[in-house]
């Protein structure tokens, strides 16, 4: 190979994964990819993952009566979620990024109560932020807005608790931490190399053994994707409802609108045409996918306990994978904290909570059916429009924000 095309295959390599990429490119992306997994089967959702990762080890060890839970590899979202890690890994391998960082104990403490804390509000909200909010507001549900509002409550009050904590308890997080496999310099050479292995045999061997069922294939690849897209861009939708009020910084709330757009766009297109996926209800079934019974009050609840948890441990349901993926402990242990308590929440504490409310305040409402589709739009378009002002208008001035 001639030094002009090495000198090509360099540039390229250092555009994909010598920097990180823009995060609005990243949600624009994502954005594109949750379409193409509705067209495949149905969008995108995270908490599913932990569900399916918790319900398979209490399986495994034989408690708390989960013995007919759904193998993890049968489990779409389980193994959606899985690849994603797998994903996020490879981009950090790739662009030499990876590293076993092991905090204080305080944090891996504040990483496992916040995963405690998602795993209680997705159940009780019925959604995350990806599959009742990035996924629910596309699909017009909604019970994405008061889930939406939610969150917001729970980030500007995880966040006062944090400057509490720094200010009272500033010991809480303090301490050695550790960092292993990091790359030095030339040093790190090997990650890439290793990152390449790795991805050949993920491809090879996923297709091998999901052999004879595309959807599981494409899931499979599709979480590598996304995992990888989230790794290299930093996409975080935690930030994006912590950051104006902490630094005022607009950059993560512009990629999620970002994200929202191109998704509101895609599966408008969808429900309104009934293509895609077969939905054995038809159209309407097509129409009402990721509709979740979440409006008003549960989701408004649920997305205010899931707001202080992903703020305490530093990501939400897809924030959590991606991050695990390059190596950050204390998201282990926010994973492990959701993993454990999400299936014990979605069996007991949710039913609890939802039996307690009439039903007229946790219903599934599809906007179209009460607006049109184009009014349906033109409500959501005039939130995310309303709130891309406040974002900007607050970065400039700081009037919301805490520093």
């Amino acid at each position: 190979m001639s030094d002009q095309n090495k000198g090509a295959w360099r540039q390229l390599w250092s555009t994909f994964f010598g920097k990180t990429w823009p995060m609005w490119v990243g949600g624009i992306l994502l954005g594109a990819f949750n379409v193409f997994l509705f067209l495949i089967k149905s969008p995108w959702g995270g908490s599913g993952t932990y569900i399916s990762w918790g319900q398979n080890l209490f399986r495994l060890i034989g408690i708390l009566g989960m013995d007919h839970t759904t193998v993890l590899t049968r489990n779409l979202y389980g193994v959606l979620g899985t690849m994603t890690v797998f994903g996020a890994f490879l981009g950090a391998m790739l662009s030499k990024e990876f590293a076993i960082r092991v905090p204080p104990a305080g944090e891996m403490l504040k990483g496992f109560l916040g995963g405690c804390f998602m795993a209680i509000g997705c159940t009780v909200g019925k959604g995350c932020t990806i599959g009742g909010y990035l996924s629910g507001l596309p699909a017009l549900s909604a019970g994405a807005i008061p889930l939406a509002i939610g969150f917001g409550i729970g980030s500007w009050l995880a966040l006062h608790y944090l400057l509490w904590e720094m200010e009272k308890l500033p010991k809480m997080s303090s301490g050695k931490s550790v960092t292993w496999l990091a790359a030095k310099g030339k040093g790190g050479a090997w990650q890439p190399i290793v990152g390449v292995i790795i991805a050949a045999f993920l491809l090879i061997g996923g297709s091998l053994f999901f052999k004879g069922d595309r959807v599981f294939t494409w899931f499979a690849i599709m979480g590598l994707i996304l995992g990888l897209i989230s790794q290299r861009s930093r996409f975080c939708v935690t930030r994006s409802f912590r950051e104006p009020f902490m630094t005022g910084d607009s950059e993560a709330p512009v990629a999620v609108l970002a994200a929202l757009l191109v998704g509101l766009l895609g599966f408008t297109i969808i429900k309104y045409m009934g293509i895609g996926a077969m939905h054995p209800l038809g159209e309407r079934g097509v129409a009402l996918t990721w509709v979740n019974p979440n409006f008003w009050l549960n989701g408004l609840v649920g997305g205010t306990i899931f707001g202080i948890g992903m703020v305490i441990a530093g990501g939400c349901a897809v924030g959590t994978l991606w991050r695990m993926g390059e190596g950050q402990i204390k998201l282990w242990f926010a994973g492990l904290g959701f993993a454990l308590l999400a299936p014990i929440s979605s069996k007991w504490i949710a039913p609890a909570f939802l039996n307690i409310l009439p039903e007229w305040m946790h219903m599934p409402v599809f906007l179209p059916d009460y607006f049109k589709y184009w009014g349906a739009v033109l409500i959501l378009l005039v939130i995310m429009v309303l709130w891309y002002v406040f974002v900007k208008w607050n970065e400039r001035t700081g009037k919301f924000s805490a520093l």
